[in-house]
């Protein structure tokens, strides 16, 4: 079976994209895009870039048949997620949360990063006057 893409292609949606392989329907991958663009739309985010890569396993016998991986690029900064449920509406909610927290972290990360530039005043640093 030949993959589909959702997302990536759509100029209104973003540069994420959702690719599809095995016995998945139109539905499911359009639910789990819309889980995806929702933890990466955020404002005040970077644009992210980038494709999560669903498939769903053939064997009848397999627990948690759905599989989820993607490599998505957040400004300069880039989140790896991966997840492995029983069903697409699981693999979604999995593939959200995930998406979130890691999003959350490289936010607050950046937000450290740039209040952590210039010591606290009390090390000689800020905008008061330093006595010598």
């Amino acid at each position: 079976m030949t993959p589909r893409k959702t997302g990536a292609d759509d100029p209104v949606a973003g540069p994420v994209g959702v690719r599809a392989e095995g016995d998945v329907d139109e539905q499911e991958l359009a639910y789990i895009w819309a889980k995806v663009r929702a933890a990466l739309d955020r404002p005040g985010l970077p644009t992210a870039i980038g494709e999560v890569r669903i498939s769903r396993a053939t064997a009848h016998h397999a627990g948690q048949p759905w599989t989820a991986g993607g490599e998505i690029r957040v400004g300069r900064d880039v989140v790896v997620v991966h997840a492995r449920e029983a069903s697409a509406h699981e693999l979604a909610d999995r593939l959200q949360d995930r998406l979130r927290g890691q999003v959350e972290r490289l936010t607050h990360r950046a937000d450290a990063a740039r209040r952590g530039a210039e010591p606290p005043p009390w090390r000689g640093g800020g905008a008061g006057e330093r006595q010598g």
